[in-house]
């Protein structure tokens, strides 16, 4: 066999990779960590009846389930719901099995080619790459120009019942282009070599412990240092199919599906779901592809929707702050809960919503932070030795110690989600009034303790003023809630911790010398957490003590317009200086400038946030004004929703807008 010389991982650092996410039936988005692009919004050719009609290759069988709905088909497939993480060469460097919170078997984001990888691009002679999703779907197109041809790498997860898999077609465009594919599995992060064989030409079966994978493939395979290559020629109007099938070991091997019956089906699903959006003025195609993506997080047998797609992206190039967030936090509730009711999907919204009440069930005191995606509370978190991390970023970390972590604020961020969930006409959960007594009742003997806030310090507790916001937001919605819908409740005992937090805040929470609000009782130092006061109702965004705190965030904590969660060398949080702006504190700022009125600099905000979207749409956790550069894992799920709230606080009337819909009128 001949050995190939296929192109090695780019320096990841060198800015020209980009990477985009295949999560639970389709491609979810790109990865951007080294350049900001302005969202493409591109009308798509019509490619699907193209790729049924151009020549295939023989040799690969194909079985289309064609006895099932295309409905029934996406809803279980995303039991086996996984992320994979597609690069601007075509090579996918990170892919999960069987669910997002699973080993990776390939895994050369946080390490090399030699974790596990999958390339598939021409052999030589790039002139030029460009990508897109095909609009309102998660199919990617990348298209690569050769000096002797083009082609079109189109990567997508079709519907599935009890097997995931990734397809990949290579579509010849121009002229004849060579390609090569070099196939490197590796399940549990690159640790482990599975058994492979090749039971019938084209197939590759690949076996270690629980799992297993099979390739089909219509060229010809060859087997060589623990790696399968490939090298074949595709001409114009041709497409060679790829499929890579996961199975758990103990059942036979799984069928192949047919690609191009596939292709139609899954883009057929998504212009389906997507038509249901309502828009967002100029604004609708970053909502839209926000809400794609939110979908593309969401792990439909639970209805739990992960915070990224990732683990251990850094937050700092080359440093500590690596973090897993494949998990389900509280945090977000009540921003999804909005996003998905103020968009039109409230199925989405009602599982969500279910989600939360099965994840905190249980006796009131062991609530934690974050679950599992199905509710699972112990979410170890360990340190993989063998991964060298993105960009020399140590250590990589795999689950995440901040589930034991004391938070008062996810009581009150469950509080405002259920309240919103009753205003919002979803259907009422018989068992949920019951838990939110209870939780009242345990938090009205911990409030005023000190705990580690929304951020996860990793640091000695403190009094932090959010956290003592969201609990006052806790107690303001039991009464809301109360007094809207009739239910009962020790009305006047809430009303009085509800006085005697929002007392305590505005007496010990505020710096009188620096005109603002403070990050914690005690402290001088600020917090983009205090933009939420106003947007919470806790004070009206008017209040000069709001209108100060506003002012000293953007005194103190922008950096190139971006917001900083605060600022690490002056706020000890039990880890080293240095991270990037969070970006949905950003938006928080321009949801603050809207309840001010100031709604030209909030819109030059948004419209600039916007900006630093990728190639095809997608926001990690942070940017790096610096080396103006994304950081943190992808694609993130808060950043997201902060977008679709600002969309819909520029685009809705005063009263209508997500932002008046959580403040409601101020109670204190």
């Amino acid at each position: 066999m001949r050995n190939l010389r296929l192109p090695s991982p780019p320096d990841r650092l060198a800015g020209s990779r980009c990477a985009n996410l295949i999560i639970g039936g389709c491609v979810a988005s790109p990865y951007d960590f080294a350049s900001a692009a302005p969202l493409m919004s591109l009308k798509p050719e019509p490619l699907s009846q193209d790729v049924l009609n151009v020549r295939r290759r023989p040799g690969l069988r194909y079985r289309c389930q064609r006895n099932r709905t295309l409905k029934s088909r996406i809803m279980r497939s995303s039991a086996t719901a996984r992320p994979a993480l597609v690069g601007r060469d075509g090579s996918i460097d990170w892919l999960c099995w069987p669910r997002f919170d699973s080993d990776a078997c390939f895994a050369a984001l946080l390490g090399t080619a030699e974790h596990g990888r999958w390339y598939l691009g021409p052999a030589e002679g790039i002139k030029a790459v460009s990508r897109r999703y095909r609009q309102d779907t998660l199919i990617l197109e990348t298209c690569f120009e050769t000096v002797d041809g083009a082609v079109r790498l189109i990567d997508f997860m079709p519907p599935r019942t009890l097997n995931s898999d990734v397809i990949r077609l290579v579509v010849g465009e121009r002229g004849r282009v060579s390609m090569q594919m070099e196939f490197i599995l590796r399940f549990g992060y690159g640790a482990t070599v599975p058994w492979v064989t090749q039971p019938e030409r084209g197939v590759l079966q690949a076996v270690a412990g629980p799992d297993m994978a099979v390739l089909h493939a219509s060229v010809p395979l060859h087997g060589h240092d623990l790696r399968t290559t490939a090298s074949f020629e595709v001409h114009a109007g041709e497409a060679i199919p790829f499929v890579l099938t996961y199975g758990p070991s103990h059942r036979g091997p799984p069928d192949a599906i047919d690609p191009f019956t596939a292709l139609s089906s899954t883009e057929a699903f998504w212009r389906e779901w997507v038509g249901r959006c309502k828009e967002a003025g100029p604004w609708s195609e970053a909502v839209k592809r926000s809400l794609i993506t939110l979908k593309a997080l969401t792990y439909a047998p639970t209805g739990g929707i992960v915070a990224a797609a990732t683990a251990s992206l850094p937050e700092q190039i080359g440093g500590s702050r690596n973090w897993d967030y494949r998990f389900c936090w509280l945090r977000d509730a009540t921003l999804t809960l909005l996003a998905l009711m103020d968009a039109g999907f409230f199925d989405e919204a009602r599982a969500w919503r279910d989600w939360l009440l099965r994840a905190v069930a249980g006796s009131p005191n062991q609530m934690q932070i974050m679950y599992g995606l199905a509710g699972e509370r112990r979410l170890t978190e360990w340190e993989v030795p063998w991964l060298p991390g993105y960009g020399g970023s140590r250590p990589v970390r795999i689950g995440n110690a901040a589930h034991g972590q004391h938070q008062l604020d996810v009581i009150g961020e469950l509080m405002d989600a259920l309240h919103q969930a009753r205003r919002g006409g979803l259907p009422e959960n018989a068992a949920a009034w019951a838990l939110q007594c209870a939780l009242l009742s345990h938090l009205s003997t911990i409030w005023g303790e000190p705990d580690e806030g929304i951020w996860e310090v990793r640091a000695p507790r403190q009094h932090f003023v959010h956290s003592k916001v969201m609990a006052w937001v806790a107690f303001d919605r039991g009464i809301r809630s109360a007094e809207t819908f009739g239910l009962g409740g020790p009305l006047e005992q809430w009303r009085r911790i509800r006085q005697d937090i929002h007392d305590d805040v505005c007496t010990r929470g505020y710096d009188p010398s620096r005109g603002s609000f403070v990050q914690a009782y005690g402290s001088r130092d600020l917090d983009a957490s205090l933009l939420l006061l106003p947007a919470v109702g806790f004070l009206p965004a008017s209040d000069p003590r709001i209108v100060g705190t506003i002012q000293a965030v953007e005194r103190d904590l922008v950096r190139d317009g971006l917001v900083l969660r605060y600022d690490t060398r002056t706020m000890s949080d039990g880890l080293p200086v240095g991270e990037g702006a969070f970006l949905a504190c950003s938006f928080w700022l321009a949801d603050a400038y809207v309840l001010l009125g100031r709604r030209d600099e909030a819109t030059a905000l948004f419209e600039r946030l916007l900006t630093l979207c990728n190639d095809v749409g997608l926001l990690s956790e942070e940017y790096d004004p610096v080396l103006r550069r994304q950081v943190g894992n992808v694609p993130q799920a808060f950043s997201h929703l902060a977008l679709i709230n600002t969309a819909h606080n520029l685009v809705h009337s005063r009263g209508e807008a997500p932002a008046d819909q959580r403040a409601g009128s101020v109670s204190a």
